[in-house]
């Protein structure tokens, strides 16, 4: 794999990484505040990496389609 594709593929993991990471804190930070860092890390990757995987990394891709494909439609 070239080093572009490598780079662009790095920032669109981390597009839909660091958003849901964010809200997952967000959302549930307070309740899981009360555990060892060690069960929280378990139980924010038990959530996100399926979370990524099948639904952030999916869409991500769906909107930079559409993005792509109008950009495309212009030209």
């Amino acid at each position: 794999m070239k080093t572009k594709m490598k780079l662009i593929a790095s920032l669109r993991i981390w597009l839909a990484i660091y958003p849901s990471i964010t809200l997952f804190l967000f959302l549930f930070g307070k309740a899981l505040s009360f555990l060892p860092l060690y069960q929280r890390t378990f139980i924010l990757t038990i959530a996100l990496v399926p979370w990524v995987v099948f639904v952030g990394i999916p869409f991500l891709d769906f909107i930079l389609r559409q993005f792509t494909n109008k950009t495309k439609n212009k030209a």
